[in-house]
């Protein structure tokens, strides 16, 4: 992808409200109603739309389905080359700074009013970047917690953990009470994974320093998880298997596999992997690196940005904030779309009133998320994730299957991310 070359440029994009852009123009003095095009991957999201468009004659929105990821960046970031960028987008959130830094996005911070308490700090944090500038407008939320197979915890006598040290003791003792069987796995083909559980130890990958990026992919914290998991595979405690797989499927159903660290959307992924487990699973708190702690790292969602090719701003700004706050929005967001919403006031309403049809044995499954949620860790992203997370997926996976070092495969992320940084004109600290 194209960045910018001059560090200074780049800082601006990042500290400074976003340019008017060749699209920006107020609403007033048009004939007829304003049309806006929303590029979004979420399942529903017609029908989400559709309300708003029978509400708003004239602010009339037209969703046009794309592929989610970095296809779906790469491709905004051309249009807005070529100045023809949709009004809005669906962006995931560390895809922020590489649309902010190729000034694909505006600042809408001066459209808004009261969203920022709506949404929980960890969350807000990731759409300024850091800033005063607002880029966009969360719309879902990965919490991460831990499930478990109740059943076979009773069987072993085990206790859910709640600190990671606690966690390592579990994964021996199903070692002993079945030596076929393991808590969990090492999974290296998912990035997202460790990033989360990154976050919650305190880590902070990427943040801006005057015109410099800071890159601290290898700190402390982070390698504090990097060799507590990579101890774990070593000592064969807990597998080596990456996730989605056939050979994980089944690990799950059949109970190889009687945990996984996931996140607030895992009854969905549970349900399709081990059909034949459901109301044997229960989900709680991510276990936590100092007793009493209530951290959570994120693992996926989402966020509603504005681009600077819209010709109509405010009123796409109007119909993120209403997407993203309304009560009946979010409600079908939640049932047409199956999200779980960013919105606070949303992760306790009537439409998560219910547990997942895989959970029916947990009533108060949403309850106990939304507690967990308010514990999200900020996350510091930066214009090169996909770079970091090619780079973990090799290097990781190269170390969960000799057993080796992951603290060398964690600096060999951080280098390969700092030198795609440099090569593109970033000014990087370390």
């Amino acid at each position: 992808m194209h960045q910018r070359t001059t560090v200074a440029a780049l800082t601006a994009a990042l500290t400074t409200a976003a340019l008017a852009g060749c699209g920006s123009s107020d609403d007033g003095g048009s004939d007829g109603p304003v049309d806006l095009t929303y590029w979004a991957w979420a399942p529903g999201m017609e029908q989400v739309v559709e309300l708003w468009n029978e509400a708003n004659p004239d602010i009339q929105v037209t969703v046009k389905e794309q592929a989610a990821g970095d296809d779906l960046v790469t491709r905004t970031i051309t249009a807005a080359q070529a100045g023809e960028a949709p009004d809005l987008v669906q962006a995931e959130y560390q895809a922020l700074p590489t649309l902010v830094s190729n000034d694909v996005l505006a600042d809408i911070s001066g459209e808004l009013d009261g969203a920022e308490e709506q949404f929980a700090p960890g969350l807000w944090q990731q759409v300024t970047l850091g800033t005063d500038a607002v880029y966009a407008l969360p719309q879902d939320s990965g919490p991460m917690m831990f499930y478990y197979r109740e059943d076979l915890f009773a069987e072993y006598g085990l206790e859910v953990p709640t600190t990671w040290e606690e966690f390592a003791d579990t994964a021996r003792a199903v070692r002993d009470a079945d030596p076929q069987a393991y808590l969990t796995t090492f999974s290296a083909n998912d990035a997202g994974l460790f990033a989360g559980l990154a976050q919650q130890a305190g880590a902070q990958w990427w943040t801006v320093e005057g015109e410099r990026w800071r890159v601290a992919i290898d700190d402390d914290a982070t390698r504090r998880v990097a060799e507590f998991w990579g101890g774990l595979v070593a000592e064969d405690a807990i597998l080596n298997e990456p996730m989605y797989t056939p050979a994980w499927n089944q690990a799950l159903n059949t109970g190889e596999q009687i945990a996984w660290v996931s996140a607030v959307w895992a009854p969905g992924t549970l349900s399709t992997a081990a059909p034949d487990t459901a109301g044997s699973w229960a989900m709680a708190p991510l276990p936590q690196w100092e007793e009493g702690g209530n951290a959570t790292g994120s693992w996926g969602g989402s966020t509603t940005a504005v681009t600077n090719d819209s010709q109509h701003r405010e009123a796409a700004v109007e119909f993120a904030a209403w997407l993203n706050t309304d009560p009946e929005a979010l409600a079908a967001l939640v049932t047409e779309g199956g999200i779980y919403p960013a919105a606070t006031a949303a992760q306790t309403g009537d439409a998560l009133a219910q547990p997942p049809a895989f959970f029916e044995n947990q009533p108060d499954f949403y309850a106990r998320a939304a507690e967990i949620a308010q514990g999200t860790a900020p996350a510091a992203w930066g214009p090169n994730v996909n770079v970091a997370y090619d780079a973990f997926n090799d290097a990781f996976a190269a170390a969960a299957e000799s057993r080796g070092d992951f603290a060398e495969a964690l600096a060999t992320v951080h280098r390969a991310t700092v030198d795609d940084m440099e090569s593109h004109g970033f000014q990087v600290a370390e």
